[in-house]
């Protein structure tokens, strides 16, 4: 990502420019004079990368992850963003740009029969949507077919606003009010099917990248009232959304001629699989796919995986693992050249605790060129 962008000034030779001088002046320059194709394109150019956090209050009332995140964004370099929606900010007491489109109390079912989302959509205009969305229909007692159809009719319709929209979206985070003693549970199975339907619902044109809110999150220290997080909270939702979305901003916006996603660029994506489980442990694939028009030379896969599960070992490609837990997984010598359309997989095995659900992880990917 770039950080300014500035138009370039174009010399014209000595004789045209005596020419241009020598022109009757004109005081009310026609259309075409006033912004040519040429300019139009450079200021189209220009536009920031438009970012949309959607979802309920735990997005939006007041949401101070989201301020949060655009600090770390700017601090990480990204000046060139923009947060959208057709709500302002509220409050946080920390300068950041707060729109947004999270709806207190808003059921991700009901914003999908009621076709709400595509006004929301014309109106802003985004490139990314960061979603986590579902808090309240879990407190309904809406099951995981219904949230997930739901999960689908919205990914559409940011598809038809924007063919190439990118989509981040959460397992929510954990809830434990007092007053819904089922609603943790519930929780648990909702999370535990998000990662297929992500990898079913991505394309290479347009990925879902499932980004793990649900682990480590303690519902007695992050939140205050086993709902809606605190403090503390805010910081560990920011710190998970930050790399998947600084990895979508590295990557570029397909389209904009300054960045990845056009011809002479590579661009690449990842998906995760399950192979097989036993117990504390997993063997599982991940795809890279060559989603730009040039060639890749060469590829590296971040993976986080979900419930405190860690790479131990992978093959078809060279492992690196932060302390975190975080892996770095970069391609093998026979397997980083990819033609546009093509892919290549890498396997890996995972220790997890006896605890964990489904495997999962978040998986993104940065292409050379």
């Amino acid at each position: 990502m770039r950080d300014t962008r500035l138009l370039r000034l174009r010399t014209l030779p000595l004789l045209g420019l005596l020419a241009v001088l020598l022109l009757p002046l004109d005081p009310a320059p026609t259309p075409a004079a006033a912004a040519s194709p040429a300019t139009a394109g450079e200021a189209a150019a220009a536009d920031p990368v438009r970012v949309m956090p959607l979802g309920d209050s735990i997005t939006g009332s007041p949401g101070c992850w989201r301020a949060l995140l655009w600090n770390r964004l700017l601090d990480a370099g990204h000046t060139d963003i923009d947060f959208v929606g057709t709500l302002p900010a509220q409050g946080c007491g920390v300068a950041h740009d707060g729109d947004n489109e999270g709806h207190g109390g808003e059921l991700v079912t009901n914003v999908a029969d009621q076709n709400l989302l595509p006004a929301r959509l014309a109106a802003t205009l985004p490139d990314i949507v960061v979603m986590h969305f579902g808090t309240n229909d879990v407190w309904s007692s809406v099951s995981p077919d219904r949230i997930l159809a739901a999960y689908t009719k919205l990914v559409g319709q940011m598809r038809e606003s924007n063919p190439d929209m990118r989509i981040l979206v959460a397992r929510i985070i954990p809830m434990n009010p007092g007053t819904c003693a089922a609603c943790a549970q519930r929780v648990v199975d909702l999370n535990a099917r998000i990662p297929a339907w992500a990898a079913a619902a991505g394309t290479g044109r347009s990925p879902v990248t499932v980004v793990d809110q649900w682990t480590g999150f303690d519902t007695a220290t992050d939140t205050y009232d086993g709902v809606h997080p605190n403090d503390a909270g805010n910081e560990k939702i920011a710190a998970r959304w930050f790399p998947a979305l600084a990895a979508l901003l590295e990557a570029g916006v397909p389209g904009d001629p300054d960045d990845p996603g056009v011809p002479g660029d590579a661009t690449c994506t990842a998906s995760f699989r399950a192979v097989s489980t036993w117990q504390g442990g997993y063997q599982a694939e991940v795809t890279v796919r060559n989603t730009s028009a040039a060639p890749v030379t060469g590829w590296r896969v971040t993976v986080v995986p979900s419930d405190g599960a860690r790479v131990g070992q992978v093959w078809n490609g060279t492992l690196g693992t932060a302390a975190d837990g975080t892996a770095t997984v970069t391609n093998a010598s026979w397997n980083g050249a990819l033609a546009p359309g093509a892919s290549a997989s890498f396997g890996l095995i995972a220790t997890a605790p006896a605890t964990s659900s489904a495997p999962a992880a978040t998986v993104t990917c940065t292409a050379t060129s």
